[in-house]
């Protein structure tokens, strides 16, 4: 099929929502289409479309009294969530970082990733082991490295070493290098790292890739309030906390929206963080949007009940 649809100016991709049944102050919603494109803001038009029958496609038109007000708090809830969820990876990556390049070091020494292939057994592939080395080599290679701890290293070390020491080489690891070095980690230190977020290095592994996934979203300015995850990740039934419901439906966790990923990202802060307030930041900010529905999202009835989220 031929892509047919032409270029609008904001001003007409402007009165094309108000023909639609936009209720908006036209000048403000160009002003707003200037900054946030018309593509990215019509994912979260699309929930206000109208349906004549539950059997019937989707049509442009709008529910009838839908305000830009509703969009747009949709949008600055999504950013504010993205945010939010940032925040948790962050400390989660960072965390994860650390203890897995100390058992590394601690087996293997400051380089052997880089000079013994039976260090990472599990890799998948020698493309895979060789892609990964060079991502994690590639700042010392740099003619003019950006790095400060990068640039001394070469300059005092780098006659003799064209890798860094592992426990430096992790600081330049994107999230989805740290995955690769995981998978091809000795699985007993897959197990220990695991074990330090009580779950087991299958589960742990799923929820890093569920993890990736969502933070490559994030870092995109992606549309993740709604969103139905390609990656689900699995969900460890062994702990009572993970099978226990709330209320006489007793409802088990959705393992295809966001809810599972901000439960995911409370339980594991709970672990390596108790004192944190991220959870409370999530209840503030669901309390600044209370025309969000939390159902898109994938919450439970009485979530805030569950044991995971006490």
């Amino acid at each position: 099929m031929e892509y047919e649809k032409k270029f609008l100016t904001f001003s007409e991709q402007a009165d094309l929502l108000i023909q639609r049944g936009l209720k908006a102050d036209r000048e403000i919603l160009i002003q707003h289409l200037q900054s946030v494109s018309y593509y990215r803001i019509s994912a979260y038009v699309r929930p206000f479309r109208q349906k004549s029958s539950p059997n019937d496609p989707i049509r442009e038109d709008l529910v009838p009294g839908t305000t830009f007000d509703d969009i747009w708090s949709r949008y600055v809830f999504d950013r504010r969530l993205r945010l939010l969820v940032m925040d948790a990876i962050e400390r989660i990556e960072v965390d994860i970082r650390t203890n897995l390049t100390y058992l590394h070091a601690e087996k293997h020494g400051p380089f052997g990733y880089a000079d013994d292939t039976g260090t990472l057994p599990n890799v998948q592939s020698e493309e895979d082991r060789e892609r990964l080395l060079e991502a994690l080599k590639e700042p010392l290679a740099k003619s003019k490295p950006h790095e400060d701890f990068v640039k001394h290293f070469k300059t005092k070390y780098g006659s003799h070493h064209r890798s860094l020491p592992i426990w430096a080489a992790c600081e330049v690891m994107t999230f989805g290098h740290l995955l690769t070095f995981y998978r091809a980690s000795h699985r007993d230190i897959q197990k220990i790292v695991a074990r330090r977020y009580k779950l087991s290095d299958i589960v742990f592994e799923s929820w890093l890739v569920t993890l990736n996934m969502v933070r490559n979203v994030c870092a995109h300015h992606g549309r993740l309030w709604n969103r139905e995850l390609g990656v689900k990740p699995m969900v460890p039934n062994k702990d009572h906390q993970w099978r226990h419901g709330v209320g006489a439906s007793a409802q088990p966790l959705p393992d295809n929206r966001v809810f599972i990923v901000l439960t995911m990202l409370k339980f594991c802060l709970n672990l390596i963080s108790p004192d944190s307030q991220w959870g409370q930041g999530l209840k503030g900010l669901l309390n600044e949007f209370p025309k969000i529905p939390l159902r898109s999202m994938g919450f439970i009835d009485q979530w805030e009940s569950h044991v995971l989220w006490k």
